[in-house]
């Protein structure tokens, strides 16, 4: 399935207007300075913000047509959304909190083992470093079985060394998932280490020339080297 979007808001320093499609087993990387409109765009496809005008599929399912006054629930899109601040349950443990709305109880184990917090499954998030909070995180996204997986800067709050080793479990991950991944950073290097499309966003539009100039100044990290990465760009209008 591919998710398509073409939509408009105003918003208070900027209008936000922007179109693009992300298909099954595809990574689309959003990057662009903070204040961009990065997180509107997410939100606006979870269903969480509403547009002004413009319309949003997933396959031959119409999320939101301001025309015909479309608009799905957000739980009926059946999406995953990671948040930055580890959106968890604090009454929960950990397993619990990935269970939640789990299709298969079963496969919540496998994740655990997949992102090794199998020993942490009966903790409680307030006692787990934040690396292992969003590693649950990612596993109660993906129990839910989404048919798109919505990531927004899920690993920008930790620290080095845990980040480079979540964002490669995600890499290693991806080909494994049969839905559409979206993913925020304003991270260069990140998002030349995990895209296959990269969808430059300023101000609320596309700028190919602010990849370009960030590329050009931004120096290449172990694993994130343009001739190891060549992401396309998005088809953005």
């Amino acid at each position: 399935m591919t998710i398509s979007a073409s939509f408009k808001k105003r918003l208070q320093y900027f209008d936000l207007d922007i179109s693009f499609t992300c298909a099954t087993e595809s990574m689309m990387v959003m990057i662009g300075p903070s204040g961009g409109g990065k997180t509107t765009i997410i939100r606006m496809l979870a269903g969480l913000t509403t547009p002004d005008e413009g319309r949003v599929t997933f396959g031959d399912e119409v999320w939101f047509d301001s025309a015909d006054r479309i608009n799905i629930a957000p739980q009926k899109r059946r999406l995953g959304y990671v948040f930055q601040d580890y959106t968890l349950f604090p009454h929960l443990n950990l397993y619990d909190n990935a269970a939640f709305a789990a299709a298969n109880k079963k496969e919540v184990d496998d994740l655990f083992d997949l992102f090794k917090i199998s020993h942490l499954r009966k903790r409680k998030p307030h006692m787990v470093s934040g690396g292992e909070r969003q590693r649950c995180a990612l596993c109660q996204a993906l129990a839910r079985h989404p048919r798109l997986l919505l990531l927004d800067e899920p690993f920008s709050a930790l620290d080095v060394i845990t980040r480079r080793g979540l964002r490669e479990e995600l890499k290693n991950l991806k080909g494994t998932l049969s839905c559409p991944i979206i993913y925020v950073t304003h991270d260069i290097n990140e998002a030349l280490f995990l895209a296959d499309e990269i969808m430059p966003v300023v101000d609320g539009k596309n700028d190919d020339q602010w990849l370009q100039r960030s590329i050009t100044r931004e120096p290449a990290t172990e694993g994130s080297s343009r001739a190891a990465r060549e992401p396309r760009l998005a088809l953005v209008y």
